[in-house]
């Protein structure tokens, strides 16, 4: 599998974290760095273990997973979209406390939910025969750069336009969420 093809792929996987990273980023403020290398981090190593993992499954699991992969997914997405636009209309008693999707189970949930795909692409590239390390590694390294620039940009423009942002942000969770069970239901 030639560099192009994998590249291709990898941004195709790393879209959904880039789109929650700049969603994550709208609502946290100001970050640190060591917050967008921890989310950044997170996100590339899962996108980085889920095609090892479905290349190492094969056959025997992927008709269990594809049944419910999609549900999954968009449950992670809708929850922790819907904390957050919930968090959006509160009082403003937390207003010195912003969400940290870089720590706990935010960060947990909401890596396993952005490389639910990854998965499947490594189950697919079992079937094809490819070696999975080389593939894998580009997928990480480009989810990690594209987390890393999601986060850092959606801060930016939350900071920009204030509390609205959380709204957004939790709303493009959701809506991600959403396209995921629809691409997988249509």
């Amino acid at each position: 599998m030639n560099f192009l093809t994998v590249f291709l792929i990898a941004l195709g996987l790393a879209m959904d974290a880039f789109a929650v990273a700049l969603s994550g980023g709208f609502s946290a403020g100001k970050v640190t760095k060591r917050q967008t290398l921890r989310l950044a981090f997170h996100f590339g190593l899962f996108q980085f273990l889920m095609p090892i993992l479905g290349w190492a499954a094969g056959l025997t699991v992927q008709n269990l997973i594809q049944a419910y992969d999609h549900w999954v997914a968009f449950a992670l997405l809708a929850g922790i979209g819907g904390k957050m636009v919930y968090e959006s209309f509160r009082q403003e008693k937390n207003e010195g406390r912003k969400p940290d999707i870089t720590r706990g189970a935010s960060l947990v949930l909401l890596s396993l939910a952005t490389s639910i795909d990854a998965l499947a692409v490594g189950l697919s590239l079992s079937l094809l025969r490819v070696r999975i390390l080389y593939p894998s590694a580009v997928i990480g390294v480009v989810c990690f750069a594209l987390t890393a620039i999601g986060f850092a940009f959606g801060s930016r423009l939350g900071r920009l336009l204030g509390r609205r942002m959380e709204l957004l942000g939790g709303m493009v969770l959701i809506g991600i969420g959403v396209r995921i069970l629809i691409e997988h239901l249509a």
